[in-house]
């Protein structure tokens, strides 16, 4: 399995967007790693992140960048907002973590920031894709280590064709940020993942007691929450030489 680095905005983004193919990866001896750009350490949620990451089966502390999230000011004492501070410094950062962990493979949010359509969604995602390229220019952050260039980006996508499974969430179509199908160049049944994924997402319990995600999905039936999280959308960019599209994996 390929090496891969997943890199998300909030704790619960990891397991909500990408916890099957988080947790087949790490299963099947891949290794694999988060970065979450926003909330301190030492936070409760920061701890529910290392929680949720034991249960997808992810080594290693949770990496944080430590910035506030953009509604929560008190998630990071002391640090900007993530979509304020100065994105040649959260790039820089970034990179850092790309160049130490080397993965072939990066996953974030798409141009969207997902179904939600959340500022920090899409800012991560804005920095993920200037950092994937960075990464691998040895003139660019020299101070973040040795050149890595990841082989491939692929950005966590609902289609519209999802639109029917999502009315389980009580919302309608004109909240939903989604993608046309054709967008969409893997998609992954990641059903024999599903009991892990859900317990990652319902590891953030604080999300869950404000009804958030993990509480909307905590008051559906199993059948419903499979058919929500039993599959995962990607839209793949090549950042070395080109591949395809129709894909049932992350592939380098």
């Amino acid at each position: 399995m390929p090496s891969l680095l997943a890199v998300y905005a909030h704790p619960d983004d990891e397991s909500l967007f990408s916890g099957g193919v988080l947790a087949r990866n790490a299963a099947e001896g891949g290794r694999t790693a988060v970065v979450t750009a926003t909330w301190a350490e030492h936070t409760h949620r920061a701890a529910e992140l290392a929680e949720a990451l034991r249960l997808l089966g992810v080594s290693g502390k949770p990496r944080l960048l430590g910035y506030a999230d953009a509604r929560v000011p008190d998630s990071a004492p002391g640090s900007p907002r993530l979509c304020d501070a100065p994105l040649d410094e959260t790039v820089g950062r970034l990179v850092g973590h790309i160049r130490d962990f080397r993965p072939e493979i990066v996953v974030t949010h798409d141009a969207y920031g997902g179904v939600t359509g959340h500022e920090d969604h899409v800012h991560t995602h804005r920095l993920t894709v200037l950092a994937a390229q960075a990464a691998g220019l040895e003139r660019l952050y020299p101070e973040a280590g040795a050149p890595w260039q990841p082989r491939a980006l692929y950005l966590a996508a609902h289609p519209h064709s999802a639109v029917r499974a999502l009315d389980g969430l009580r919302v309608t179509a004109d909240d939903l940020w989604t993608v046309p199908d054709d967008r969409i160049t893997t998609t992954v049944d990641v059903g024999p993942w599903l009991p892990r994924k859900w317990a990652a997402v319902s590891a953030h319990r604080s999300e869950a007691r404000r009804g958030a995600a993990p509480g909307l999905l905590a008051g559906l039936s199993a059948d419903v929450r499979e058919q929500l999280l039993g599959t995962e959308w990607y839209i793949r960019q090549d950042l070395t030489s080109g591949g395809g599209g129709g894909e049932t994996e992350l592939r380098v």
